[in-house]
């Protein structure tokens, strides 16, 4: 079948077209859910949205960049918050701030959050294509800490503050999914408050 023809038949659903990166993500994770993820195709992602899979791969790239959702819009606004905190805001606080900041949702959105880390963090498949992601989260991180110490990117220091971060991160989404009545702000906010009694100014290099 031809692209024109592909789009022709999943604009003959019926129903009006999803064109926006977050529609398209709660589409693919619903049908994730109801499927599987390795059973639900491209095709079967694109026919439920009403477009064609031309259009869908405008927005993603591959279907394992579905369940991420509008992700690099998340990273900017990270990246713009650290840049306007004070900075005589000690950094684990500042870091902490941002962190829970790119993790705090709208209550109608929160169901579908659980479902995209559920399948994060235990699709073999999503696992291994999460790193990707990771790396590109750790950099935000990773050049805010070193900006904040005044030494380069890619040195020890703002390299294992990133992985921290994320390790700690990934631990609360870990208790959150466990418990249905868990609060991902309230773990996060624990999680990191260990960190700022675990790490002192001194230890970090940092004189905020």
């Amino acid at each position: 079948m031809s692209s024109t023809s592909d789009d022709q038949a999943s604009v003959r659903i019926g129903r009006q077209p999803s064109t926006s990166r977050s529609q398209l993500s709660h589409i693919a994770l619903q049908l994730f859910i109801e499927n599987g993820f390795e059973q639900t195709t491209v095709d079967d992602i694109a026919a439920a949205a009403g477009i064609g899979r031309r259009t869908l791969f405008r927005y993603f790239a591959s279907k394992n960049d579905l369940p991420w959702g509008d992700f690099d819009a998340g990273l900017a606004s990270m990246r713009e918050l650290l840049a306007n905190l004070p900075e005589d805001m000690p950094l684990v606080e500042a870091l902490s701030v941002a962190v829970i900041e790119f993790n705090r949702f709208p209550v109608e959105e929160v169901p579908f959050h659980r479902a995209r880390m559920d399948l994060l963090l235990n699709v073999p498949a999503l696992v291994a294509h999460s790193t990707l992601r990771y790396v590109e989260w750790r950099r935000v991180v990773s050049d805010y800490a070193a900006y904040r110490l005044g030494i380069p990117e890619d040195s020890i220091r703002p390299q294992a503050i990133a992985w921290i971060f994320l390790g700690t991160s990934l631990s609360a989404y870990e208790q959150w999914l466990k418990h249905d009545d868990a609060d991902l702000t309230e773990l996060l906010q624990s999680a990191f408050a260990m960190l700022r009694d675990g790490f002192s100014a001194e230890s970090l290099g940092d004189g905020g």
